[in-house]
């Protein structure tokens, strides 16, 4: 006797994020509360055990990224998800099969690359927790979509790269030069540079929250 097809959850459907990079979960969470009312975010945090340890947990769905500092498989937190009754989304920076394989084959609903933007991660959600009527089962993994603004990656010198990835992972400018070890106006040149090379990809980097998200795409975070 096959499954009865899931009703539509009534309400908004309770979300999760863990990434611990502090910055980009600030990002991902004020971007889905502004944009995405059928979602509900009632926790986000950057730990694997502040999630299950969670009074929230389990939520209707939860989007975590691959790649913790906490020696836990992604295997093993998909499991522990789904046994608790949660739809499981990962993201990731580094896709590799292996990952990907491990982490379908524990049960994650879709394996998404953070450089897909947010208005197509959250219309993957829908689909998932059957938000635009489907019932039927969809592919646990979407390619990066094609075409060249989306897999654009501008060429940065080292030091454009270093004071990027301090400069997302929270540091004043002031700060990213100190540690460094170059003049003030040297860091605010690189990161002058980083932001125009983005622009002529056409991957915006105005605020930092923008320069967050592009460190996160191309694995430049700590």
């Amino acid at each position: 006797m096959s499954n009865p097809a899931p009703s539509m959850k009534s309400g908004p459907i309770r979300l999760a994020l863990l990434d611990d990079h502090e910055l980009l979960l600030d990002s991902l969470a004020s971007w889905i509360t502004a944009n995405a009312p059928e979602f509900e975010l009632v926790l986000r945090v950057s730990t694997w055990l502040d999630l299950v340890h969670s009074s929230a947990f389990p939520t209707d769905l939860v989007m975590m990224d691959l790649q913790l500092r906490e020696s836990v498989s992604i295997g093993a937190r998909v499991r522990t998800c789904r046994a608790a009754g949660a739809k499981v989304i990962v993201l990731t920076a580094i896709d590799t099969q292996a990952d990907r394989d491990s982490a379908i084959a524990a049960g994650a609903a879709a394996y998404l690359n953070k450089s897909q933007p947010m208005t197509e991660v959250m219309a993957v959600a829908r689909t998932v927790m059957g938000l635009d009527g489907t019932t039927s089962p969809q592919p646990a993994w979407r390619p990066l979509p094609t075409g060249a603004k989306q897999v654009a990656r501008p060429h940065l010198s080292e030091g454009e790269r270093l004071a990027l990835s301090l400069y997302a992972d929270g540091r004043t400018t002031g700060q990213v030069a100190r540690e460094m070890g170059v003049q003030y106006e040297t860091a605010k040149t690189y990161l002058r540079r980083v932001r125009e090379k983005y622009g002529k990809v056409g991957r915006p980097t105005s605020s930092r929250a923008d320069l967050i998200r592009r460190a996160a795409e191309d694995g430049y975070l700590t």
